[in-house]
């Protein structure tokens, strides 16, 4: 057991160790990162019962409808959820970059928890490929959707609604598509190795443009 939950635990607080040290100015509270990556596995647990019913229930069908509407949707509505209610108004939240910090905490600690409980269903011979794929991937969704979160709060007000729409809507699609390569069968690697390629380059895209945000949010505060 102990080698599952090493292998399990440990991708996923790599990945929150990398974009936590990028904060350049006011790196968050430990305690308040930990909170968020805990909303994140506190939230596994009813999203997979509703994927579960969904599944064993034939309400969806294999395939596009399942990817799009039985995982990608209720994942990333649940991450957004909190983002937005329990954390987008949150004291620490107080420069742009802040989003991708807790976005990736919450969406890391749903990607941990889902990989401990596939890791002990499926065998510790699978965790290589899960940290490179399945956490890695909700990892970048997070930073994603993050990137959105912060210009909802910290740029234009006329536009907020449209960022906080597009902090679902735009890792919504693109978890959609990664699913839906997965269902692709024997040919997926062909399709996962660019889209993986383009998911980094995009989200680092993302955390670049945080940067610059939030060093210019900095500089009016001089």
């Amino acid at each position: 057991m102990i080698p599952i939950l090493s292998a399990g635990i440990a991708p996923g607080l790599a990945l929150l160790v990398f974009f936590y040290l990028r904060d350049r100015y006011e790196t968050e509270p430990i305690s308040t990162v930990a909170k968020a990556f805990l909303y994140g596995i506190v939230v596994t647990f009813p999203v997979m019962f509703f994927q579960y019913v969904l599944m064993e229930e034939k309400v969806v069908d294999e395939g596009f409808i399942q990817a799009f509407c039985a995982i990608a949707i209720p994942e990333e509505f649940m991450k957004w959820f909190i983002l937005y209610f329990l954390i987008y108004s949150h004291t620490h939240f107080d420069e742009p970059y802040d989003g991708i910090v807790y976005a990736t905490s919450v969406s890391l600690g749903f990607a941990t928890a889902e990989n401990v409980l596939y890791l002990i269903a499926h065998g510790v011979e699978y965790a290589f490929v899960r940290a490179l794929l399945p956490v890695s991937s909700h990892a970048l969704f997070g930073a994603i959707m993050g990137y959105y979160i912060s210009r909802a709060k910290f740029g234009d007000r006329r536009l907020e609604k449209k960022m906080l729409a597009l902090a679902f809507f735009v890792p919504f699609l693109l978890h959609g598509l990664f699913d839906y390569i997965l269902v692709i069968e024997s040919t997926w690697i062909y399709y996962m190795i660019p889209f993986m390629l383009f998911l980094w380059w995009f989200a680092m895209q993302k955390v670049k443009k945080a940067h610059i945000l939030t060093d210019a949010y900095h500089k009016l505060k001089l």
